[in-house]
């Protein structure tokens, strides 16, 4: 039987469909999200002298080399970095060759990283900063009354922090943060006309958004005192006002300067003419880049969503066509009415409803921010409607006769017994963390098994370690595989995961464990581990398990006897790529696990427990569906259960919930790309953790295996694919491709930044997760396929030469 939709077809109507998504995002991206100009990154004299015709060098940079500068800024302790401040702060304060201090305390932020706002560090390292605050205080005391000077002290914090040590959201807690200016018996005229000076870095940052703006030109084309004083009004383009605006009030400035000091304390108007010259410039450019900000490149918006939308509909268009392949083979090949395919389930139309929901919602900011509440009920309704679906099936076979009933009996009780599982896991991972952003305050299970001790937290996550290692070595067990190439797979995980709960018992209290030598190296060496058992599994399995020969398929696996032609038993190694994937995958998840356990919360060790259940449940109830069961909504359902189990982690729509902490565990020096890879482990444990059992559901599920008499290698990969491929791709693309659409509507809507642009910054991460996932997928079925249909043939070729 011919397809229309060939393998290769498929798979390159997919890639040309990511392709276009990937572009469209992109373009997107560039043209909604404000570009800011980056200014140097090192602060000079131009960041606090005004623009002159000849550029001022600052010749008190330090003449260090680069990696002894960069030493000076190694990201984790929470002493020195504020002490390397502090050892030369009273020398420099008894000089007078300075006009700017600033001292960048951090370890303060580092404290609050560590242990959040309530931390055991947080009170003395408070009490440091009110000596330094006392010290400079002091100081400027003594300066003022032996006549060195005046001087304003300005004490600030750009953010505030979260309770559990985060900030990047709009919660009072992040928000909460201090601008503390400390006069000393001076005029206010003096500060007002310092703090001015700050006009002169808005003016850096415009010349960076508009390279053709050079006012320090104009100061030396000539003018004087006397002409800036005259000019009334500024107009013309953009580059015109702005200096024209700056010049009048710099030579009103300059002009007052020039007066004696007794003129200038009585002579209030001219202050006021020179505060409301640098007022009216920084009005009129704060309002452009204002602007700047806000207007957005029309045409490029709209290819990038015509392109969004273009992928969507290749996309959904190749579920659509594969969906009515698969079913109308099954068709020809049942003959019992009950199996019509034609007909949709609840199930099957809850599903799609979940979809509809969810783009529904993403038009409230109140359901941006409380998001977990909808992926909760999504998947604790379809959980409920599986088992209201078993129970029907038990009825009818009730119904038909008592041999019948004892004879699918068994399967039905796994199936619902799975969904007990699903259902119990799935509520207690709900009430683990108060999520979102509104209801955090409430009471949850992790407030309460903090509040009780670190040492009832620990023993949670030992316990959970264990299991999860138990579970995972009895998931191995199930494969029925004794051969002694499993048995070293399975052996050297288990090393890892006794080193992993080794570093939990040694390290995991320690809020200095970060910075620790052992500790460091000790997850150094199980990353490295981790990573070449995966990968050698990956790539050595496939070549070393043993190929089995065909009689053998009728005495151990009925279903594939029944439902697969004899001719395509003997030609394909389907049983191999059954176990093959099914041991690979096992490592997927067993690497993913020991990971998390490393990475994660202490507070979270249960909660990936739980996810690891309901991976197990799934891969139970799929594996005693039979060949007619609905593949598609079991990959969707595998989705939704990825994304709760994402917001049960303590995640959230808004950036403070993001885990800052663990993306530097094992890290000796600071690397901007391997913490942001950790962070991203972190923040997509769950969803990765389900694309990633993808591999062991195709290992365990029979419905691709109902198949045509002449059906070739690309039918059977098309049939493995397919939708393991495509349902996770067509669900986030429409998700995608939505709020989109709805993040350009609400461009001017009072929460565009605050609420709707971090949620699409996580819908944009999340659709990488999904091309990571779906990737593994696909490669690691290719692969192993490919490898075991070259073996085959090659012991086919053996069999032939012996007779």
């Amino acid at each position: 039987m011919s397809s229309s939709l060939t393998c290769t077809k498929l798979t390159i109507l997919t890639i040309t469909g990511v392709t276009i998504q990937i572009i469209g995002l992109l373009l997107f991206v560039y043209g909604f999200f404000p570009v800011k100009p980056a200014l140097s990154g090192v602060s000079g004299a131009e960041s606090f002298r005004a623009p002159t015709c000849t550029p001022v060098h600052n010749q008190t940079d330090s003449d260090l080399p680069p990696h002894n500068l960069k030493s000076l800024y190694e990201v984790k302790d929470t002493v020195q970095v504020d002490q390397n401040v502090s050892r030369h702060l009273g020398d420099e304060l008894s000089r007078d060759d300075w006009d700017l201090m600033v001292l960048h305390y951090l370890g303060l932020d580092h404290v609050g990283h560590i242990g959040g706002r309530n931390s055991i560090l947080m009170a003395p390292k408070l009490l440091e900063m009110d000596k330094v605050v006392n010290m400079i205080h002091t100081s400027v005391i003594a300066d003022q009354e032996n006549g060195q000077g005046q001087t304003l002290l300005v004490v600030v914090s750009d953010h505030g922090m979260t309770y559990n040590g985060n900030h990047g959201g709009s919660s009072f807690e992040e928000t909460d943060s201090l601008a503390l200016f400390i006069g000393l018996r001076n005029h206010v005229s003096d500060y007002a006309l310092y703090t001015l000076n700050t006009v002169y870095q808005l003016l850096r940052l415009l010349q960076a958004q508009l390279p053709g703006l050079s006012c320090e030109n104009s100061l030396c084309d000539g003018f004087s005192d006397d002409q800036g004083c005259r000019i009334n009004k500024c107009s013309g383009n953009i580059e015109n006002t702005i200096c024209c605006l700056y010049l009048k009030a710099t030579m009103l400035h300059s002009s007052w300067r020039l007066k004696d000091v007794s003129s200038r304390s009585y002579n209030r108007e001219d202050y006021s003419g020179i505060v409301a010259a640098y007022y009216e410039f920084l009005k009129t450019a704060s309002e452009w880049l204002s602007r700047r900000v806000t207007d957005k490149p029309v045409n490029l918006l709209a290819f990038g969503v015509a392109a969004m939308m273009l992928s969507c509909l290749i996309l959904l268009s190749l579920i659509f066509f594969f969906y009515k392949e698969v079913y109308n083979t099954k068709m020809q090949q049942c003959f019992d009415s009950k199996y019509s395919m034609h007909t949709w389930s609840l199930d099957e139309t809850f599903v799609l409803g979940v979809i509809l929901i969810l783009v529904v919602s993403m038009g409230s900011s109140s359901m941006v921010e409380e998001e977990q509440y909808i992926w909760h009920f999504v998947t604790s309704t379809l959980n409920m409607l599986l088992l209201r679906k078993m129970m029907q099936s038990l009825l009818v076979e009730a119904s038909r006769s008592l041999f019948r009933l004892y004879k699918g009996n068994k399967k039905i009780a796994f199936q619902m017994c799975s969904i007990f599982v699903l259902i119990i896991s799935g509520r207690t991972l709900r009430g683990w963390h108060q999520g979102g952003v509104n209801w955090t305050y409430l009471p949850d299970i992790s407030k309460w098994l903090e509040n009780a001790g670190s040492n009832h937290v620990k023993s949670i996550q030992l316990v959970s370690g264990l299991l999860m290692i138990s579970l995972c070595l009895f998931a191995l067990s199930l494969s029925g595989s004794r051969r002694k190439i499993s048995l070293v797979v399975g052996f050297s995980f288990l090393m890892f995961g006794l080193l992993v709960l080794q570093h939990i018992q040694k390290y995991q209290d320690n809020i200095f464990a970060s910075s620790n030598y052992n500790a460091t190296l000790l997850v150094q060496i199980i990353f490295a581990g981790l990573g070449i058992a995966t990968i050698g599994t990956f790539v050595a399995y496939p070549w070393l398990m043993p190929i089995c020969v065909s009689k053998i398929y009728s005495s151990h696996h009925s279903f594939m006897s029944g439902s697969v032609p004899i001719e395509i038993q003997n030609e394909y190694p389907l049983l191999e790529l059954k176990n093959s994937l099914y041991l690979i995958g096992w490592a997927y998840l067993f690497c993913w696990c020991l990971l998390q356990l490393l990475l994660q919360q202490p507070i979270n060790a249960l909660p990936m427990l739980l996810l690891f259940v309901q991976i197990l449940a799934s891969l139970i109830y799929a594996s005693n569906g039979g060949v007619h069961h609905k593949q598609w909504v079991e990959i969707a359902a595998l989705y939704y259960l990825g994304m709760a189990g994402h917001f049960a982690l303590g995640n959230s729509n808004t950036l403070a919930t993001i885990d800052v902490a663990g993306a530097f565990i094992g890290m000796s020096s600071y690397s901007t790309l391997l913490s942001g890879i950790l962070m991203f482990i972190i923040t997509y444990a769950s969803p990765s953790f389900f694309l990633l059992s993808i591999v062991m559901y195709i290992s365990v599920d029979t419905s691709y295996l109902v198949i045509p008499q002449k059906a070739d290698s690309e039918h059977l990969l098309k049939n493995m694919l397919a939708f393991p491929c495509l349902v996770p791709l067509g669900v986030n693309s429409i998700i995608l491709t939505a709020y989109t659409i709805v993040l350009l509507l609400m461009r001017n809507h009072l929460f565009v930044w605050s609420v709707f642009s971090p949620k699409y910054l996580y819908v944009c991460a999340t659709t990488l997760c999904v091309y990571i996932g779906v990737s593994f997928v696909a490669a690691t079925v290719i692969y192993s396929y490919l490898v075991l249909a070259v073996r085959k043939r090659m012991q086919g070729f053996s069999s032939i030469d012996t007779r």
